[in-house]
């Protein structure tokens, strides 16, 4: 039997905080998992976790998936997660970048829609004037037109996907 120092105890983390970092790298080795594999491809993952990974998707019952995000989890303390945690920062920009250009994209569109004094669509053009100006006017009416009519905004969609388009994004 072996006796531990005060100072010995107190240098280590305790059985709860333990497995409280476990079900940490648990929880980020599911969000490994719901990963597309062009996502997971840019993490800095070891040969083994990445072949856990992609077993995880034949894993049908319950406990045998449990066991198996324990393994993941256990796989996890060997792996940079630094690195993976950085990576996911750097998904959540592009996500924040590919938003706030989407807002971008519908505040065009909706300025195009209601402006009556066509100050918005010359400004659009002058931005973007490779765009094809006839489609776009024609848009435009007829988005007006089934707004005032209260109709499906069919082509306030199409005119988002022209805006979308000439934008290039």
């Amino acid at each position: 039997m072996s006796f531990e120092s005060p100072a010995d105890s107190q240098n280590r983390p305790s059985k709860t905080q333990r497995k409280q970092e476990m079900q940490a790298l648990q929880a980020l080795g599911e969000q490994i998992i719901a990963l597309s594999e062009a996502q997971r491809a840019r993490l800095p993952l070891s040969d083994d976790l990445l072949a856990a990974v992609e077993e995880t998707s034949r894993i049908r019952s319950h406990e045998g998936r449990r066991r198996h995000m324990q393994y993941i989890g256990k796989l996890m303390r060997r792996e940079d997660i630094d690195g993976i945690q950085d990576a996911f920062d750097e998904f959540e920009r592009e996500k924040l970048r590919r938003d706030h250009a989407f807002h971008r994209l519908e505040k065009w569109r909706d300025g195009l829609i209601d402006d009556d004094t066509n100050e918005t669509l010359e400004t659009f053009i002058a931005e973007y004037p490779d765009v094809d100006r006839q489609t776009l006017r024609q848009l435009i009416r007829n988005a007006r037109s089934e707004r005032q009519r209260g109709k499906p905004p069919t082509n306030s969609r199409k005119l988002f996907k022209l805006i979308r388009d000439t934008a290039g994004m």
